[in-house]
């Protein structure tokens, strides 16, 4: 079966390949996961915040908005020496400054997120891997419509990240069984 080679051959790459990346959601529970997943990656690999995930649920009270909002200055110490998560205080601190900007926001998370492609997901067809953009003209204004909103860790190139992940973007490689 040919699949996206980001896929590699690490088991846990392949099932979230062939069974969630790229599919769309819109349950905004699993899109503040995501958001909070992608902010974490950067400057480390997919795989390793996927290895975590299990530890992200339970740390961050199965992005539960409300609850993840109402976390004080114990809490970050708390998530500090989880050894689940990758333990870094600004990326804590922003999951729940993020849960916060959830709560304040005017319309529904899915929303806000799905308006930056029209509320359909848009279908590109890369040859490789070469061809991915690390970012687009969408990723860019999303990311600004966040920060303007009092997210965090949500640059252009996370953003991207983040539509390709709740299916907002769907660019698996032509080659790609996914690619239909």
């Amino acid at each position: 079966m040919s699949r996206c080679e980001w896929a590699g051959s690490d088991p846990l790459m392949v099932a979230y390949h062939d069974e969630e990346g790229g599919t769309p959601s819109r349950d905004p529970r699993h899109l503040f996961e995501l958001l909070t997943l992608e902010g974490a990656q950067a400057g480390l690999s997919w795989a390793t915040i996927l290895r975590k995930r299990e530890g992200y649920r339970r740390a961050f009270e199965g992005f539960d908005a409300e609850r993840v909002a109402r976390f004080g200055d114990r809490d970050v110490e708390r998530l500090l020496a989880d050894a689940g998560i990758v333990r870094n205080r600004a990326k804590i601190e922003s999951t729940i400054s993020n849960a916060r900007a959830i709560l304040a926001l005017d319309v529904p998370l899915e929303d806000l997120l799905w308006s930056a492609v029209g509320g359909e997901p848009r279908v590109n067809r890369p040859r490789s891997l070469a061809e991915l953009p690390a970012e687009t003209g969408e990723s860019r204004a999303l990311s600004k419509e966040l920060k303007r909103r009092g997210f965090r860790f949500v640059g252009p190139t996370t953003c991207y990240a983040l539509m390709q992940a709740a299916g907002l973007v769907d660019d698996h490689v032509a080659a790609c069984f996914r690619a239909r």
